[in-house]
């Protein structure tokens, strides 16, 4: 190589690492974009914009300064800003909010811990396939990694439980980030996405450049360098901030089902004399409306299991409704169609399937779709696709053909000789306090036909799982896979700004109440009054059964009969306490709770009750 050729290599290489210098620097793109540094906006007026676009209603949160930018800007646009009492809370609000609506429930909380304090709520969100938008505060992006107030590495967290994880690193990014993010929540199998907004990014100009300069520079070259960085990097984060951006919502991609494979469904359900059908969540969601499923399904004839948000889809007294001894008839079906439904431990990891039957699978994400099929089951059709709107094609493609009358008058036969057995079980004494069963029924005989129930406990839900019965689609909010406690404050608030006008029920566990009771202020500032139902048993009973029989010992077990009616009452709700005493009076004192949540006072019922013998044998373990 002769010296020419050297130099012209050697200048190439300088001048391309200048230019990718100057690019890293944001030095390209600021002679292309300015920085308006006279201007008042800031980042949260770009977040508040985007929302309002996407049509976002409420933002859930506990305040913080990293993210108070974007909660001004959010209500200033007419955006509801909700603050809880824990950032977990807000989570599990903006959760309920998104299975309800049919948009993306967000939240916003500060850096550090205030982020950590939400992971169970984003696992819990991920699981239950809910579409959701985590924004977070964080440290100024020069003092990221250098010690700064609440400043760890939050993207570590978020990437294993969110679909979509972006740190902001400039104002311009604000805009096409979170379109972005919103639209990954929804697409393919819903669920969280996350945005860590750094607080340099969220305040105008002014601030952040008052912020970062240097009061008293060293001398000499290096404070000069050292003071043209910093401003470079401050005009370089608001570089073309406030130029004209789409904020409109960008297309959602669903999975669906191919012609040839809802045709193949329908030849083999025509010739099923005993098919069974069992729908989870994944039904409810997006863009098939929960009423036309629900047509579908009655025309369909086809005797049904529900679980999870697709509980009380067929509403109360439903012919077609099985809700008793689902092992038997899934061992006697011979088709089984998993509507959204999983193979996980909620069905044996799909032991309780019989192998000599039809099994036709559809779910939009094809782990879940195919999860144990390599144990236990073999599907005969796996369909990776919205289970909703298949559910309708099937039943235009099998019009005027109905599943043998025999096959659900038989299973619902099982289910009122079941039913009537429990009802016996609740009229039973207790050796002390109330019969659960018995509270549950009354409950469920005087609710509203609109009532929303939230369900957050262990043995006491269990129990109310049986006996409650949704009126109605959407109208039952439970966690999950994940079975996590505490969801109650959090799916209640939710609950009950979407749907003001419906009664919202929480169905608690002594054990549950004590992660969300705080949020009865949540209720009372927000007037967002709704009914708590507390089976107040002492104790961890779900827990408890099998470690005393196992093990020999109620160790942490034990609760306290604790006065939670009080706390109620001073949260600025109206407490009840009701024991054996009261048993002759109880429906009088539910019909009064009723009466002062419709008067705008959050109520809380605590109960009383004793054992029984109905959930021997209920997995705990």
């Amino acid at each position: 190589m002769d010296i020419c050729t050297f130099l012209g290599c050697f200048a190439g290489i300088a001048l391309g690492g200048l230019v990718f210098t100057a690019y890293k620097l944001g030095l390209l793109y600021q002679l292309l974009h300015k920085t308006e540094t006279k201007s008042p906006r800031n980042g949260g007026e770009s977040v508040a914009e985007v929302l309002r676009a996407h049509g976002i209603k409420f933002v859930f949160t506990l305040v913080g300064g990293h993210i108070s930018p974007i909660l001004v800007a959010c209500e200033k646009l007419g955006i509801r800003i909700v603050d809880t009492r824990h950032e977990a809370t807000a989570v599990f609000a903006a959760d309920a909010v998104a299975r309800l609506s049919g948009t993306v429930g967000v939240a916003v909380v500060t850096a550090g811990p205030g982020l950590t304090n939400t992971v169970t709520a984003v696992k819990n969100a991920q699981m239950a396939e809910s579409p959701l938008l985590l924004m977070g505060g964080a440290a100024a992006t020069l003092l990221q990694g250098r010690g700064a107030l609440q400043d760890i590495d939050q993207m570590s967290l978020f990437k294993p439980l969110c679909k979509f994880c972006a740190s902001i690193r400039t104002v311009r990014e604000i805009v096409p980030t979170v379109r972005k993010a919103l639209a990954i929540a929804q697409s393919g199998t819903p669920g969280p996405v996350f945005i860590e907004i750094p607080i340099d990014t969220l305040y105008p100009f002014h601030l952040v450049a008052e912020e970062v300069q240097v009061k008293n520079p060293p001398k000499g070259l290096m404070g000069k360098i050292v003071t043209w960085y910093l401003k470079n990097h401050v005009m370089n984060i608001f570089a073309g901030a406030w130029e004209a951006r789409d904020v409109s919502p960008l297309p959602v991609d669903i999975p669906y089902a191919t012609d040839d494979q809802v045709q193949k469904c329908i030849e083999l359900l025509s010739r099923a004399k005993k098919p069974v059908i069992v729908l989870g969540s994944q039904v409810t969601l997006p863009p098939t409306p929960a009423d036309d499923i629900k047509k579908a399904l009655e025309t369909l004839g086809i005797p049904c299991f529900l679980g999870g948000m697709a509980r009380g889809i067929l509403g109360k007294n439903s012919p077609i409704h099985i809700r008793q001894n689902r092992r038997d008839a899934l061992k006697e079906a011979d088709l089984v169609l998993l509507a959204g439904t999983v193979c996980d431990f909620r069905l044996s990891y799909g032991r309780v399937l019989n192998r000599r039957s039809t099994i036709i699978a559809v779910n939009r994400d094809k782990k879940q779709l195919l999860k144990n099929s390599d144990l236990f089951w073999k599907p005969t059709v796996a369909i990776q696709g919205d289970a909703g709107s298949f559910l309708l094609r099937l039943s235009k493609g099998l019009k005027g053909h109905r599943c043998p009358e025999e096959w659900p008058q038989k299973l619902k036969a099982g289910d009122v000789t079941k039913e009537n057995a429990n009802r016996c079980k609740a009229d039973e004494k207790t050796e002390r306090h109330l019969n659960p069963l018995k509270v549950l029924h009354c409950v469920d005989e005087l609710m509203s036909d609109d009532s929303i129930i939230v369900a957050d406990g262990g043995d006491f839900v269990g129990t109310a799982a049986y006996i409650m019965r949704p009126r109605g689609p959407l109208r039952w909010l439970d966690p999950g896979a994940f079975g996590t406690l505490g969801v109650g404050g959090g799916f209640a608030l939710g609950a009950k700004l979407c749907r003001p006008e419906s009664e919202v029920w929480i169905i608690y566990g002594d054990g549950s109440l004590g992660y969300s009771v705080a949020e009865f202020d949540t209720f009372t500032r927000h007037k967002t009054p709704v009914i708590a139902l507390v089976g107040n048993d002492a104790c961890w009973s779900q827990i408890s059964r099998d470690q005393v029989s196992i093990l020999g010992s109620n160790v942490a077990c034990g609760l306290a009969f604790t006065d939670y009616h009080i706390v109620a009452d001073g949260f600025g709700g109206k407490g009840y306490l009701i024991g054996r005493e009261d048993e002759d009076r109880l429906s009088d004192i539910i019909s009064q709770a009723q009466k002062e949540s419709r008067e705008g006072k959050a109520t809380l019922l605590n109960v009383l009750i004793g054992v029984t013998g109905f959930r021997e044998g209920s997995i705990s373990i």
